[in-house]
């Protein structure tokens, strides 16, 4: 699936990684603790979280994660999107709770990790 797939899947906005609205999404991951988000191995990951801080970021560039969803229509501080922006991540915030949207995108034969 394509990140611009997950931006109209989502009715989401693009807040920051235009560029990466080609990308191809192959799992989903929705988390709120980073700590979880650092065991995964797979490649070419969606993180669907609720937080909207600079560690979300920071967990994805360690994670070698490009594209994060940001739930329940919460948006980040102007210093994360900068952040995402120096790193060349895609943020996309949506109005939908991240079981919402993980239910969305499973439904649409995005894969689970665990």
């Amino acid at each position: 699936m394509k990140l611009k797939d997950v931006l109209e899947l989502s009715s989401g906005k693009i807040l920051c990684g235009e560029s990466h609205l080609d990308d191809e999404v192959e799992f989903a991951f929705a988390s709120d603790m980073m700590s979880d988000v650092l065991t995964l191995l797979e490649d070419n990951i969606l993180l669907i979280t609720g937080l909207s801080n600079n560690q979300a970021v920071r967990t994805a560039v360690m994670s070698d994660i490009r594209n994060i969803v940001i739930a329940r229509n919460k948006i980040p501080s102007q210093d994360m999107i900068d952040m995402a922006n120096e790193f060349d991540i895609a943020i996309i915030t949506t109005p939908f709770s991240m079981y919402r949207l993980s239910g969305i995108l499973y439904s649409k034969n995005l894969k689970h990790i665990y």
